[in-house]
């Protein structure tokens, strides 16, 4: 496997959580959230560096409570900006010489599993672009503002994207160049006119965005052990 940087993005403000603190300390069976995204790549034989993009805000925090397990897991610290996509350009100057692929992984998407990394990796080898997804099974509807249904939206062709999202690394940095804003990073890529390949995976890689996903998580995690 081609050398891989991979970068967790965690600068959010967490709102919908309805904690003051950072969604990204909260534990999750006993560790922070972030940390346990972290534990996914950690170690990997094919993963040269791991950059963790926080708030300026939290930086003191994360320092104080976690700056040993950080060091003992060889992540680096970048300092995000005002939106995702300036988070992840402050993450691509940093980027090791040696890696070939960057990987962007929500640093609150902690239950990937080994199986689907190492899938979506080596299809992003393969192709350049690839991302983990998830087919919809239930019957979709376009609300107004009201709340009152529009229509029902075929469903046949849809996918939720989830993350890892992995690149040939300088397609990404190509991509980024261009500048703009996009809420992920295969959409920054599809811009360049390049295909992302997608590769199957499950409900179980849940981003944490409220209480209840962290219950959640907790099940499929405890579930995996």
């Amino acid at each position: 496997m081609p050398n891989v940087s991979v970068i967790l993005p965690a600068a959010g403000s967490g709102k919908r959580f309805g904690t003051e603190a950072n969604k990204i300390f909260q534990p999750l069976c006993g560790r922070a959230i972030f940390l346990r995204s972290i534990d996914l790549f950690a170690g990997r034989d094919d993963v040269c560096q791991i950059l963790l993009v926080i708030s300026p805000g939290d930086a003191a925090e994360l320092s104080r409570r976690f700056g040993g397990e950080l060091t003992a897991l060889g992540a680096e610290l970048v300092e995000g900006g005002a939106r995702r996509s300036d988070s992840v350009r402050n993450a691509l100057a940093r980027l090791d010489e040696s890696a070939e692929l960057v990987c962007v992984h929500d640093a609150v998407r902690p239950c990937a599993s080994p199986e689907r990394i190492d899938a979506v990796f080596q299809t992003a080898a393969e192709s350049a672009a690839a991302i983990l997804a998830c087919p919809l099974h239930g019957t979709i509807k376009k609300v107004d503002p009201s709340g009152r249904i529009i229509t029902t939206v075929d469903r046949e062709g849809l996918w939720e994207a989830q993350t890892p999202q992995v690149f040939d690394k300088n397609l990404l940095i190509e991509a980024y160049a261009l500048g703009g804003d996009a809420t992920d990073d295969a959409e920054m890529v599809q811009r360049t006119g390049r295909k992302v390949t997608v590769v199957a995976s499950d409900m179980n890689n849940i981003k944490i965005t409220t209480q209840a996903d962290l219950a959640l998580a907790e099940a499929v995690f405890r579930s995996d052990r």
